[in-house]
């Protein structure tokens, strides 16, 4: 068979492949979610098992944890977070209402800079440009969230096909290894196992810096008595995955907050922001570096489009694949342009 037809096979098969997944993405929620879990736990249970732990007892004891974190976390953390965010959107009237007095406030002077001259109406626009930038936010979660079947999907189905993901990772991993092309099968194994580093670099890098982050812009906003601190906090640090995204979202909506909560009193609010800023600093220079590292080689640009795109087109579960998909895209971008910089095509010379 000819390279181009080898080229052609298998660029119908990824056709095929996406199409599926498109069409079937209402319902992959619980399947992404346990192949997920299953990657990032596989190495764990490896290293179990290699201390002579039974593959399966194995991969029980992290789906047993796992659910356990999960139902520890539903029970502690999430009726916080609900709390707060029910008691954020109750707050919402009253802090629009703050935020207007502030504006139209003669002696404030951010208006009086932008020579703005109706100050009601453009705190009207405002509000009205905010609310519906919130409707179509919320709308977009919620078609975004038809992934989730059920509540049942997620906390029963994932857990099950974590567990037999985990026992047979490795005998998966053999049978597609078997089904390569043999004269390109060292090429694709190549490919694999930077996509692989790639993957597995970020994926538990950005998890550690999230999980820290969220706990200490969590725990700063409180020290500053930040209203709904914990709720603002934890969804700035989980949001982080997105670089760049999730701080300077907490950022602005600790500052609103803060504003509405605290001015005149300014040196509070630059506390909040401070926070943030100091976050930013540790992320940038001391979390993600030691956590993730270089070696990653995923742009923060090509990363927050992947997370866009693949969510647009996708729901949550384009969520979930975004970054396994950005890293398969840019290992293979990379290997594509190292062969055509090879190539006559672009060296000019004729082939021998």
């Amino acid at each position: 068979m000819k390279d181009s037809h080898h080229l052609a096979f298998w660029s119908a098969a990824l056709l095929v492949l996406a199409a599926l997944v498109w069409l079937l993405h209402d319902v992959l929620l619980p399947f992404v979610g346990g192949l997920a879990l299953a990657y990032l736990l596989s190495p764990l249970v490896d290293r179990m098992h290699r201390l002579g732990v039974n593959r399966t007892l194995a991969a029980l004891l992290m789906v047993v944890a796992i659910v356990l974190g999960l139902v520890a976390l539903v029970v502690v953390v999430v009726p916080l977070l609900v709390e707060q965010g029910s008691s954020l959107i109750g707050h919402l009237p009253q802090y629009f209402k703050r935020m207007k007095e502030i504006l139209v406030d003669p002696n404030f002077t951010l208006l009086n800079w932008l020579n703005i001259q109706d100050q009601n109406k453009a705190f009207s626009d405002l509000a009205n440009q905010a609310a519906n930038w919130l409707v179509s936010f919320a709308y977009s979660l919620w078609t975004g969230g038809k992934a989730l079947v059920s509540l049942a999907s997620v906390l029963i189905v994932m857990p099950v096909v974590t567990f037999y993901l985990i026992c047979d990772w490795d005998r998966m991993i053999e049978v597609i290894d078997g089904w390569l092309p043999l004269r390109q099968r060292e090429t694709v194994r190549r490919l694999a196992r930077e996509i692989d580093a790639v993957i597995g670099g970020f994926l538990r890098g950005q998890l550690a810096v999230c999980l820290i982050l969220g706990c200490y812009y969590a725990v700063g906003l409180m020290l500053a008595g930040l209203d709904f601190a914990l709720l603002i906090g934890l969804t700035a640090g989980l949001i982080t995955f997105v670089p760049y995204i999730g701080s300077m979202t907490g950022l602005m909506v600790a500052t609103s907050v803060a504003l509405a909560q605290f001015w005149p009193d300014w040196k509070r609010v630059a506390i909040v922001v401070a926070v943030f800023l100091v976050g930013q600093f540790l992320e940038g220079n001391v979390v993600s570096p030691r956590l993730v590292g270089k070696r990653v080689g995923l742009h923060p640009v090509w990363m927050i489009f992947a997370m866009f795109a693949f969510g647009y087109l996708l729901g949550f579960v384009g969520l979930l694949l975004a970054v396994p998909l950005a890293a398969a895209i840019a290992v293979l971008f990379r290997f594509g342009l190292q062969q055509y910089l090879a190539s006559p095509f672009y060296t000019g010379e004729k082939p021998s």
